[in-house]
């Protein structure tokens, strides 16, 4: 599938800055603002959320599962547990991600997470790399940037699902409601170690609050 060509600056501030170019350094300013809201909840976009504690030494690939039924994956998944994200630090608890088929084939996304004053989302568009089965995606939250979205391990019943890419930065945990049995969870730990992954910075995300 081609991928957008990256603009000029100017044509990408001009529209977000209200055509003030004079005031450049406002204009980054609000742009870079715009760039954190919608990657607060990044859990989705791991090519703009900077270093994370999780990089891995392992020398070995990861890989995704060999397919995903979009059909049975779509709707709402709950966030478990997650290397800690700079993007998401304002989340106190009760992160979701929801996936919706658009009529173009690509999948819609929708984070949301609440905060200490309410709570926070971000809408994003999500497409399966060509010949992956639909286990390798990539997600944009603000075009023209998008990150990795890896499936690397699937409950065969799609209870659970765990998310990485390939430099093993990121790592989610997500399940179809707010608490996975900790036999379950014990099965999405062991298949993000047997990916080559450190669970060590795993942080257990709070539902309920």
């Amino acid at each position: 599938m081609p991928l957008p060509v990256r603009p000029s600056r100017r044509p990408l501030l001009a529209p977000l800055c209200g055509g003030r170019i004079a005031i450049a350094r406002r204009c980054r300013s609000r742009l870079l603002r715009g760039l954190a809201t919608g990657a607060l909840l990044a859990a989705l976009l791991p090519g703009c959320a900077g270093p994370s504690p999780g990089v891995a030494t392992d020398a070995r690939p990861v890989n995704a599962v060999a397919q995903v039924d979009l059909a049975r994956y779509v709707g709402r998944w709950y966030e478990i547990a997650a290397y800690p994200m700079a993007f998401q630090r304002r989340c106190v608890g009760d992160t979701t991600a929801e996936y919706t088929l658009r009529t173009d084939g690509r999948i819609g996304v929708r984070n949301r997470c609440r905060t200490s004053t309410g709570h926070v989302q971000a809408d994003g568009v999500a497409w399966a790399e060509e010949g992956s089965g639909n286990a390798r995606l990539k997600v944009s939250f603000f075009w023209p940037f998008r990150g990795d979205y890896w499936v690397i391990g699937l409950d065969e019943d799609y209870r659970w699902v765990v998310i990485g890419e390939p430099g093993r930065r990121y790592l989610w945990i997500l399940a179809r409601s707010p608490h996975l049995p900790a036999a379950e969870l014990e099965r999405a730990r062991r298949a993000a170690a047997a990916q080559g992954y450190d669970l060590a910075p795993l942080r257990t995300t709070v539902h309920g609050g």
